[in-house]
């Protein structure tokens, strides 16, 4: 018949009578036909997917009011899968092929219940042939004696789902056999419900109910729309096996453990397995559908552009720095007019109920050479000095020119590479991400129990899409085992959410990792793994800690919101950290202490912390926006007093009793003192450090540093502040500017060499000094007070400066201040302030052969003088081609980093972590 000679909407009702077969038979009449068929995705198909006893919504369990994108693919796909458990007959010999298919075309149904020939599933199993099916009338039903299957058949549950409940233990000792809509528990005798050596088993739609399930090798396992509650899975040696669409709930143990690597024995299923896992990879799937078809229903979706909120639940006890600095925070906000009196902003989370975020609006308007109030008069007087080394690196931190604010910033430069960017660059992380051996887990949900995977002993597994949420911990991979997770959403978990241990690796990458009580990756004891593209943000502690020998690669990942670190190395942590966003959080973005190492590069919106002497290299990032300091260098043995005292207690990331103490997690002693080969020197360069709500480096260490061709800039407190310098800080070609107090601060004690920089349009001195050392060579200029001011007992040598003070002197010595000023220009001012000596001992300092430059009005105007040339503006350096180099040759060399040590002093690891008391 033409599909013409009715409407469409008559056709498709009388179609939806059809059963499947004779929808099947409609389908192949012809194109036309085919077409209609095709038509009823959201009727008939819809309706004989739902009304399956077999399956459940295709999106079940993580997302079940989400309608696949094809009803007619997902049931296609479910009656494909359920036909796995059969298709081991074309691999058998001929002769048993031929019996097989006999048997198999002439295939019995056995019937098990109170009013049938078998009254229990023993004696239907004692007379059952290959490939026989036997449904099982409701009721519950028990054996004494473990049930040993030794033909290949399927147990099927009559009604709904928990109508047949079967107290039973299988034993399987056939090749094949396939298990449906049957609530499993127990026997009294075990609690093993089924097992399997060698062959396949495939469980479908079932409730497993305080038991396990336990493959071992060359055995495999198939197991889709399953509900496990307090029960388990356990794989030995499994070379392949697939969990998919299954909930695990209420776990007192691991929901599923994965142990020993996959023996080279491998049953007749794994290649069916294979086939069916790659053609629902979740590389596969396009990216908008990708994004629909692993979000979770309860997955906050935060744009680059919205402002990360977090929970303020518990009392900070700030340090005596901390506490001036964000004293100096809100004075400046106030006295610039940048925040409305407004530093906090409190805020409603969907997710979370009330919350606090930080939102700081820092102007840039400092950066012109004069002010919008500034009148004609005083704008004569301002050298210009725009053109320097550093100003295109500068450049990119002036956003409010087009009124953008927020995590807006972050998409102007450093743009977080995809998965798929990420994939094509890396041919290791290609290989990674297309490694299927072990257990795949795919969109299934793990809730409110102990532990989500288990991985072991060189073993492997695979999870897409799945859902961890209110654990004692998602993941644990040790002993040389392999993980790759992809499109995960781990969540609220108690301890950490990903633990790495003992030599463990793998790929980590585009999850949605948040609100967890301890770290959201924890990496120790030689794991290395590669962490790519993940969103790791509201953790109660740290984003990611890397100790105790961990490594690993963290790349292009976004990290923000977390209470403490996003990145925290220590104890020997020697991870490889580049292209990250790291932002909004409380405390630093990097945080190395206790011996840490590592290289950073090339991260965007973290402040990074140093503690104890550790000796890392920091290099090209972008460090903005953070609560508190861009970048603080401390050392514990000097601050111990100061900062330990209220933190005893603090010092476990786990009161569940995963991680009693981090020190006791290490083979010896001596393992956390282990280094290649050590540097003497740390070293900032090429960084872009901006916006922060205090200082943009902060100082106060007894190790020699050197800070090279840094952009500090519109920072709310001093640009560069050391408290305390023992050995000598070497601060060169850097580029410190707008910053809302001063340009660089030296306190009474502190060593420091200022060479080539260039200190503008600060809104207090230029520079204050009440240390030692040489300001060489330097362009201090716009300084709203003194151009250089020496206090206290300050002994400084400062020679061959460019120095001006629009509003007060050029260099000011004071009270027993000492030393030699001498062959510097000083370019006078509107005031015509130049050199200001009143020391107690002059004939202690010595202020000779300087040269004052004098201008008047006409002349200013017409450009003739004033001009900084020979040489021009400091810093003379490049920082936009070298600054680049560095990343892509750091990068090729990432395997290197274990140059990177440092070494600590003696009595510091046993006071414990002073991170949480600097927050």
């Amino acid at each position: 018949m033409e599909i013409s000679g009715l409407p469409l909407e008559l056709w498709r009702l009388i179609l939806a009578y059809l059963p499947l077969p004779d929808l099947g038979r409609c389908c192949v009449v012809c194109r036309a036909w085919y077409e209609l068929i095709i038509s009823l995705d959201n009727t008939r198909w819809r309706q004989l997917c739902l009304g399956c006893s077999e399956c459940k919504h295709p999106n079940w369990p993580n997302q079940p009011d989400v309608e696949p994108h094809s009803w007619r693919e997902a049931f296609k796909q479910h009656h494909l899968t359920s036909k796995i458990w059969t298709r081991n007959a074309q691999d058998l010999e001929s002769s048993n092929c031929l019996y097989l298919f006999r048997r198999k075309k002439d295939r019995k149904t056995i019937f098990v219940g109170p009013t049938s020939e078998h009254v229990n599933l023993r004696s239907a199993l004692a007379v059952a042939n290959v490939y026989d099916k036997i449904i099982i009338s409701p009721g519950v039903y028990e054996e004494q004696n473990e049930v040993t299957l030794k033909v290949p058949v399927e147990i099927i549950g009559h009604g709904k789902l928990g109508d047949v409940a079967l107290l039973i233990s299988f034993d399987q000792h056939c090749p094949t056999a396939r298990l449906c809509n049957l609530v499993l528990m127990p026997a009294w005798f075990t609690p093993v419900v089924y097992k399997t050596l060698s062959g396949h088993v495939q469980f479908d739609n079932c409730n497993v109910e305080n038991g396990q399930l336990q493959i071992h090798a060359p055995g495999t396992c198939q197991v889709k729309f399953c509900t496990f509650s307090q029960s388990s899975i356990n794989f030995h040696n499994v070379a392949l096996s697939i969990i998919e669409n299954c909930e695990f709930i209420g776990s007192e143990s691991t929901s599923v453990t994965v142990e020993g690597p996959g023996l080279t024995d491998r049953n007749w299923a794994c290649k069916h397995l294979a086939v069916a896992a790659k053609s629902n990879s979740v590389l596969n799937v396009p990216g908008q559908a990708l994004s629909n078809a692993c979000s979770s229903e309860n997955y906050c979706q935060h744009s680059s552009s919205t402002f990360r909120t977090f929970e303020l639940n518990e009392n900070v006890t700030d340090t005596r720095q901390a506490s001036a600095s964000i004293q100096n925070f809100h004075i400046s906000c106030e006295r610039d007019g940048q925040c409305n009196g407004e530093g906090f902003i409190t805020k409603r989370n969907p997710c979370k109920g009330e919350v606090i975020t930080l939102e700081t609006d820092y102007s840039d308007s400092e950066m012109s050479t004069c002010s919008e109030n500034e009148d004609d008069e005083q704008s004569v007087y301002k050298l210009s000095y725009q053109s320097h080394g550093l100003s295109r690196l500068l450049a990119r931190t002036n956003p409010f020119r087009s009124q953008k604010k927020g995590t807006d910033l972050l998409q102007m430069d450093l743009e977080l590479k995809t998965l798929q960017k990420e994939l094509q660059k890396d041919k290791d992380a290609q290989i990674l991400a297309s490694t299927l051996q072990g257990c795949l887990i795919r969109k299934c949900l793990f809730r409110d129990g102990k532990g989500g995977v288990f991985v072991c002993s060189q073993g492997q597994a695979r999870l897409e899409c799945n859902i961890f949420r209110n654990l004692s911990y998602a993941v644990r991979c040790i002993q040389n085992a392999k993980i790759i997770m992809i499109k995960n959403e781990i969540s609220q978990c108690k301890a950490s959410g990903i633990f790495l241990r003992l030599a463990a690796g793998g790929l980590i990458a585009d999850n949605n990792i948040h609100s967890n009580s301890e770290a959201g990756i924890d990496i120790r004891k030689g794991a290395n793994p590669l962490i790519l593209c993940n969103q790791i943000h509201s953790g109660h502690r740290s984003g990611i800690v890397v100790l105790g020998n961990g490594k690993g690669i963290i790349r292009s990942n976004r990290i923000y919101g977390n209470k403490e670190a996003g990145i925290y190395i220590l104890y020997n942590g020697n991870p490889v950290v580049c292209g990250n966003h790291i932002y909004q959080g409380l405390a630093a973005g990097v945080a190395v202490n206790e011996n840490g190492r590592g290289q950073i590069l090339g991260n965007k919106g973290c402040g990074v912390w140093v503690m104890s002497s550790s000796l890392p290299h920091i290099a090209n990032n972008q460090i903005s926006r953070n609560n508190i300091y861009g970048v603080a260098v401390f050392c514990r043995k000097d601050d111990a007093n100061d900062y330990l005292n209220n933190q005893r207690g603090n010092e476990n990331f786990n009161d569940e009793g995963e991680i009693i103490n981090w020190e006791n997690d290490f083979d010896s002693d001596e393992e956390r003192y282990t280094s290649h080969k050590p540097i003497t020197v740390a070293l900032i360069e090429f960084n872009n450090i901006n916006h922060n709500g205090a200082a943009g480096l902060y100082i106060k260490s007894s190790e020699t540093l050197n800070i090279i061709a840094n952009a500090v800039h519109a920072n709310h407190d001093n640009g560069i502040a050391v408290y305390q310098s023992s050995q000598f800080t070497h601060i060169t070609n850097n580029s410190i500017t707008c910053n809302s107090v001063g340009g660089v601060l030296v306190e009474a004690g502190c060593k420091v060499e200022l060479r080539g920089n260039g200190i503008y349009d600060n809104s207090s001195h230029g520079v204050t000094s009440k240390g030692e050392g040489t300001v060489l060579e330097n362009d201090i200029l716009g300084n709203h007070g003194c151009g250089l001011q020496l206090l206290e007992n300050a002994d400084m040598k400062v020679t061959k400066n460019r120095i001006q003070s629009l509003h007060d002197y050029g260099i000011a010595i004071l009270d027993q201040a000492k030393g030699a000023v001498q062959e510097n220009q000083i370019f006078q001012g509107k005031v015509g302030k130049t050199i200001l000596e009143k020391t107690e001992n002059p004939e202690r300092c010595t202020v000779q052969s300087n040269e004052i430059l004098a201008c008047s009005k006409n002349s200013c105007r017409s450009g003739i003088a004033w001009k900084l040339d020979n040489p021009p503006a400091r810093p003379l350096v490049d920082g936009s081609s070298r600054a680049t180099s560095m990343v892509q040759t750091r990068q090729r060399v990432a395997s290197m980093t274990t140059r990177i040590a440092a070494r600590v002093e003696g009595g510091c690891h046993d006071n414990g972590s002073i991170f949480c008391s600097i927050l």
